[in-house]
């Protein structure tokens, strides 16, 4: 049921769903639209009349576009066009908005004439290079970084560009090889492979891998895959979260949110040559129970019942995904090569498989100074379909209730990493820890901040709380750290501030009239940012993110990696404060603080972590070497830099993290589930930045039980 709030919002849906209808028939006369021209034609549409904040469609809007499609979706390493040809298509630079708001699309079919073209000429031009030895000793150099490259004015600086690629290619291939040999020359029983052998093995593995990335580049424009790339284009230009999904596309992210899907229970991955192989197989599931699939099979080709099979040479792991699954009880087959070089088509029929490895789960973390609770929530998750499938608060709920059976004095909730998902669920997972009270507030681009509000008076749980976060927790994790920030409920403790995504999206398929509400569609669907969202404080976490109280040296603190460094984000600003109340039994945070920084300060392993962070995050940018001897020793330094952290991030001690008897029961059927979460646990034991959550926690409960003892 729609509440009174909500119907100027659903009003404007509406609205835009009849302009859509109407600009989707064609009424101005001539050819009916293609499916392509109908799809763009409803974005633009939807673009302009209820984004939260549209740029407009304009010769500006085109030019970006222009570049951004040709320089970052379809050439990122501007190695296939030439210059000449950018120019050609010049053309259609102030032409791009005319084909969103209604126009005959033909940019993309004149670029995939060029494109077409040019990529047999680029694969000749690998195939030469990779046919003879490189010379390794000459001092030369590369550079990758696609604001410091240009697209080369004729075919002689293109074959240089491509020249200087596969010559790094193979020398990282080489280097790993050389570095194999040494390490393993005691062990082995025959003479090892001389230099020149290595180098002729390193040029055939990147041969492989070049061929199988062309037969995907190849049919780029022979699928809708160059469509998309230009639909998302134009959609990010607007803001970084609004996105085109095609069906595919959405029911993955519908499966991601919600934990649970149809397949076959065969988790893949991509070995080096390409290679699309089972890495695991979920028992009970119709891959394990069809007893002719084994982890390192090779998946070359997958069919949908009868229909033809589509190779997968040169597809990604999540590209492969979306083909493997589907509807329940479809049929699906794989075409395998085993292990033994046989080839075998096994036919499955798709089933639920449910990704609970993906909920929340949670330990006992034993301390002389207490007994902490720990929550991982590795994202706010919902099933929207099921109104009874698994949602995160529900989860978190119980695992609350599980540790205080336990008798816990303090609670740590793990939110690194969490890139967000559910606006409901993060307001009623804060009213775990609050009396009732505002969480957050949500505006769309017209009208007045609406607040959303924990009602229930009752507190779950009300002892001492920390909340780890880093530079990857976004939005409904900022929503959730910040109203505990706000209500001094709790302490974070993290990187110096989380992602910055303050925006709100909601799915709208694009092929409904008055039906647009609708998330899904046969056209696709639009995940189109409706709505900014601030802190119950009047401030909003786009761009900024959320301060942590407790900042913690951290690896990729450096690295561009945030909100604030893309130049499409939305900017920051703030609205008025909501009307609400500090927790009544909040803490003096200041000695807490202090003593966090004191023992951060005094630990060298965090010292060196931050300097070697910086260094790191420089490597990025830089140029890079094609001589031998310079290669390996400036990989040599990078590796030290990388091993000295990943150790200085373990423990030289163990945290006594043990699991709740009950959930290990609950695997012992399941050897592999089984395994996976035993080494969970032991990454817990070593977690230099759990260890310190752990001390800033225990501080909390010293000075809680002072504050008790007072009340």
């Amino acid at each position: 049921m729609l509440s009174r709030k909500s119907l100027p919002f659903v009003l404007l849906f509406l609205c835009a769903g009849l302009i859509v209808a109407f600009r989707s028939l064609g009424l101005a006369g001539g050819n009916p639209p293609s499916k392509e021209e109908r799809i763009l034609h409803n974005i633009g549409e939807m673009l302009s009349q209820i984004h939260y904040s549209p740029k407009k469609i304009d010769d500006n809007f085109s030019k970006t576009v222009f570049r951004k499609y040709l320089s970052e979706k379809i050439d990122p390493l501007k190695n296939i066009f030439l210059e000449s040809d950018i120019e050609a298509l010049r053309k259609f630079e102030t032409r791009l908005d005319d084909e969103v708001l209604g126009g005959k699309i033909e940019f993309v079919p004149a670029v995939a004439a060029t494109y077409k073209s040019r990529i047999a000429e680029a694969e000749s031009l690998y195939k030469k290079f990779l046919s003879r030895p490189f010379d390794f000793t000459v001092a030369e150099s590369v550079s990758f970084n696609p604001d410091q490259i240009s697209f080369p004015t004729s075919l002689e600086e293109k074959e240089e560009a491509w020249r200087k690629r596969v010559k790094y290619l193979t020398l990282e291939r080489y280097v790993e090889l050389l570095n194999a040999r040494d390490q393993n020359k005691s062990k082995e029983a025959q003479t090892p492979k001389t230099d020149a052998e290595l180098e002729e093995e390193a040029r055939g593995r990147v041969l492989k891998i070049m061929d199988r990335s062309f037969s995907r580049l190849k049919i780029k424009f022979d699928n809708d895959d160059a469509f998309n790339y230009y639909v998302n284009t134009i959609t990010e230009t607007m803001d970084p979260h609004t996105t085109f999904f095609p069906p595919p596309e959405k029911r993955y992210f519908d499966e991601q949110m919600s934990g649970r899907f149809f397949g076959i229970g065969a988790a893949l991955v991509r070995d080096e040559e390409g290679n699309i192989k089972i890495a695991t197989l979920i028992t009970g599931s119709p891959a394990w129970k069809s007893g002719q699939i084994n982890v390192g099979d090779v998946i070359l080709k997958v069919a949908q019942g009868d229909e033809e099979p589509v190779d997968l040479t040169g597809f990604m792991v999540e590209d492969a995904v979306k083909i493997i699954r589907g509807k329940k009880g479809a049929e699906v087959r794989l075409h395998l090569r085993k292990s033994d070089g046989s080839l075998k088509t096994v036919s499955l029929i798709r089933d639920e498989i449910v990704q609970d490895e993906t909920f929340a789960r949670s330990a006992i973390i034993n301390d002389s100074k207490g007994k902490i609770g720990y929550i991982y929530l590795p994202e706010f998750y919902a099933d929207f379909e099921d109104p009874k499938g698994p949602r995160c608060s529900e989860d978190v709920r119980k695992e609350i209730i599980r540790l205080k059976e336990q008798k816990v004095d303090g609670i740590i909730i793990d939110l690194r990493n969490n890139g967000g998902g559910s606006l409901y669920d993060v307001v009623q997972m804060v009213g775990l820890f609050i009396e009732d009270g505002p969480i957050v507030q949500v505006k769309d681009r017209d009208g007045k901040p609406q607040i959303y509000r924990d009602r229930d008076k009752s507190v779950l749980y009300d002892g001492p709380l920390g909340v780890m976060v880093n530079e990857f927790s976004a939005s409904a994790s900022e929503i959730f750290a910040a109203a505990i920030q706000d209500y001094n409920r709790g302490v974070i403790i993290g990187s110096t501030s989380t992602y910055g995504k303050g925006t709100v999206q909601r799915n709208i398929g694009l092929d409904r009239t008055m039906g647009i509400l609708q998330p899904n569609s046969e056209l696709g669907t639009i995940k189109l940012t409706l709505q900014k969202f601030y802190r119950i404080n009047g401030g909003s976490t786009q761009l900024k993110g959320v301060s942590s109280d407790i900042t913690l040296p951290d690896v990729f603190e450096y690295s561009p990696l945030r909100e604030k460094n893309n130049p499409d984000a939305l900017p920051w600003d703030e609205i008025q404060k909501a009307d609400y109340s500090s927790w009544r039994y909040g803490l003096d945070l200041k000695p807490i603080i202090k003593a966090s920084k004191d023992r951060v300060n005094n630990n060298q392993s965090f010292s060196v972590i931050r300097n070697n962070a910086e260094w790191l995050s420089k490597q990025n940018d830089k140029v890079y070497t094609l001589n031998l001897q310079q290669y390996k020793e400036e990989q040599l330094q990078i590796r030290n830099t990388v091993k000295q952290i990943d150790s200085l991030s373990k423990l030289p001690y163990e945290l006594a993290a043990t699991p709740l008897g009950e959930d290990l029961k609950k695997l012992e059927n399941d050897t592999a589930k089984l395994e996976r979460f035993k080494s969970w646990i032991k990454n817990l034991r070593s977690d230099i930045y759990l260890d310190e959550a752990v001390r800033v926690v225990n501080d909390m409960i010293v000075q809680d039980n002072l504050v008790y003892n007072k009340r």
